[in-house]
């Protein structure tokens, strides 16, 4: 008997001939999720069915929560694994494992056997029908409801036995780097680390940009926007994180604009900078935490100023959440506590008090005629001395 997890999938199970791709790479991140696990484990797939089987001693909790952040993983199903040595041994299999997997056996139950191995002795129903007269029998305080039971007992005849009753959940979606790669816009806020969070999720490779402003803007403020880029690679995986002094710009379009604009043609700069790296790394596009009617700089006009320099799509996944649905799946992800530490961004430092909520684009551009002396060279220097922080 071995102890091991079946991992159960869900949406690349109605994949079509190239299923097969979307469940090496579930494989390939399992594994690499593993890695920072002590112990050794093999992972494997077999018909339709993902193992993790561990080959030394493992914590178990340490184990459930790298596979819960694993995308792709809809459920982990911590399993007793046997081989065929007829009925009367898988029965004193399946009361093994209710025994070691129960404080209290008080529950009622359904066993549900699944004959994926045609040349099994005993049909499915003739299996549930036999298990549960044994189940019984060892356990007399059990009562059988085949209709609403608290608890589920799994039979699986495959090559090897597989007997499970729990499903613990993982977070869903597709494996990370089978929908390509996008370039996400980090900031300190609660927004961004989601919407990052929320593309990866859809299996997308997610890099990122930070944009510094020193000394309006603090170290701890680039360590929280750091930890934040850490919090979301749990799930993401290893990303690049490309922090951009943005001081020198900043000011020469505070001097040089009309301060009702200044968010708008900021973040237009921001944007043709973020794209600039997403080509570096052969991203798609890029990713914002914006949502509409958020904020000055988040109405449909101001979007549409703000995607007008760009080449290459933009991604808002949370363009139609209200503040505190963002708030609940940052709260579920982990980075609501870092995203909410007083630490200034450059976007905050900046802010217009009486920002244009419906600019008009030929103004706008009218208006960064103004910056035509320096700010090519201005931009290319930011980008030259952009620091690469690799996130692991």
């Amino acid at each position: 008997m071995k102890k091991a997890f079946l991992i159960k999938y869900a949406e690349i199970g109605i994949k079509g001939k190239n299923r097969f791709l979307f469940e090496d790479a579930l494989v390939n991140n399992i594994k690499s999720a593993l890695e920072k696990v002590e112990g050794e484990f093999d992972v494997t797939k077999e018909s339709g069915r993902i193992y993790v089987l561990p080959s030394t001693d493992y914590d178990f909790d340490e184990v459930v929560d790298a596979l819960s952040h694993v995308f792709g993983i809809v459920g982990i199903c911590p399993m007793h694994q046997v081989e065929d040595e007829g009925f009367d041994a898988l029965a004193d299999r399946v009361i093994e494992y209710i025994k070691e997997s129960y404080d209290e056996v008080n529950f009622t139950f359904k066993v549900h056997s699944r004959r994926a191995r045609k040349n099994y002795p005993m049909e499915s129903m003739e299996i549930n029908a036999a298990l549960g007269s044994k189940i019984l029998e060892a356990f007399p305080e059990t009562s059988v409801d085949v209709h609403n039971p608290q608890e589920m007992i799994n039979v699986e005849i495959r090559n090897s036995i597989n007997i499970y009753s729990k499903t613990l959940p993982g977070p869903g979606g597709m494996p990370v780097g089978t929908a390509g790669k996008a370039m996400l816009l980090l900031s300190g806020g609660i927004d961004s680390p989601v919407a990052g969070w929320m593309t990866a999720k859809r299996g997308v490779k997610v890099d990122a940009v930070y944009f510094h402003a020193p000394p309006y803007t603090s170290e701890r403020a680039k360590q929280k926007v750091v930890d934040l880029a850490k919090l979301v690679s749990k799930y993401s995986g290893p990303m690049n994180l490309y922090v951009v002094n943005f001081t020198d710009i900043q000011m020469y379009i505070y001097d040089k604009c009309p301060h009702d604009e200044l968010t708008i043609i900021m973040r237009r700069y921001m944007m043709k900078i973020a794209e600039h790296f997403a080509k570096v790394e052969g991203s798609h596009g890029l990713i914002t935490g914006e949502s509409i009617g958020q904020v000055a700089s988040q109405t449909m006009q101001s979007l549409a100023a703000t995607n007008e320099v760009c080449t290459i799509p933009v991604f808002r996944p949370v363009i139609a959440f209200d503040k505190q649905e963002i708030v609940d799946i940052s709260l579920k992800i982990g980075t609501y506590e870092t995203s909410i530490l007083p630490y200034e961004d450059c976007c905050t430092t900046f802010v217009a008090k009486h920002p244009v909520t419906k600019p008009n684009i030929n103004i706008i551009k009218r208006s960064e005629t103004n910056l035509a002396e320096k700010i090519d060279e201005m931009f290319e220097e930011a980008i030259n001395t952009a620091e690469l922080i690799e996130i692991k």
